[in-house]
């Protein structure tokens, strides 16, 4: 996809999608390196439903190079310019008997290393000892998220459901949501198929129905750097 065209689709809509920044060598390799990597700590979930890897990037640090190959380096500087980094990643296995859906919502929380009581910060959660906060809304719009497939993903195993726009829109709760006037786009992307998006754009996914893996690789980029003793969990 063309540069300016993806940042079009950013601005406007919320989100992009771009194919084949990953070989399907590329793609194996990052799921060797995770299936090889010991289960037995406080950042991997799993159920029935669901395998999640939090702080993927360090709890699996082999696979930073091949994440971090020269396309995606590419597409960050060109899309979003110099001085972002990663933030904050999870890996998701959404297995083929899931019934695991997520309702509409905006990705409004940083994961920061520690609570510090600060004006416009606000409300705070610990989960697996990980605290997590509202920040001012001009961190989450100078802030981004790239999902990284590693599976196809079509409307029958959970891809993305998004509004189109609603980024633009502030703090947007769901159950304001109208739509009489809102559309609603279904994100289908290809393994090795990147998803461009702002946190702030309204998503929501289904259930699988289709009996086919969705491996996604969700990782938060930003370019602020926080004060008052504040810091960003997964920053390096």
């Amino acid at each position: 996809m063309d540069v300016s065209i993806a940042s079009w689709e950013i601005n406007k809509n919320g989100y992009t999608i771009i194919d084949s920044v990953y070989t399907p060598n590329e793609i194996d390799r990052i799921i060797d390196l995770i299936e090889n990597v010991n289960p037995d700590k406080p950042t991997f979930r799993q159920t029935a439903d669901l395998f999640a890897i939090r702080q993927f990037l360090q709890e699996v640090p082999d696979v930073y190079p091949f994440i971090f190959n020269e396309k995606l380096n590419s597409i960050i500087t060109s899309v979003y310019g110099s001085g972002y980094f990663p933030v904050k990643s999870i890996y998701f296995d959404k297995p083929v008997s899931s019934n695991w859906f997520v309702a509409y919502h905006q990705d409004l929380t940083i994961s920061v290393k520690n609570k510090v009581d600060l004006p416009g910060y606000g409300p705070w959660t610990v989960k697996h000892n990980q605290f997590a906060v509202q920040p001012p809304l001009n961190v989450l719009q100078s802030n981004f998220t790239i999902r990284i497939h590693l599976d196809d993903a079509c409307k029958d195993n959970g891809a993305l459901k998004v509004i189109p726009g609603s980024h633009l829109k502030g703090i947007y709760r769901p159950e304001s949501i109208d739509w009489a006037i809102e559309k609603e786009d279904i994100c289908e992307v290809e393994a090795g198929g990147i998803m461009l998006m702002s946190p702030l754009l309204l998503h929501a996914s289904n259930r699988t129905v289709n009996n086919k893996k969705r491996r996604v690789i969700h990782i938060e980029f930003s370019n602020v750097a926080l004060t008052y003793g504040l810091d960003w969990s997964e920053k390096n």
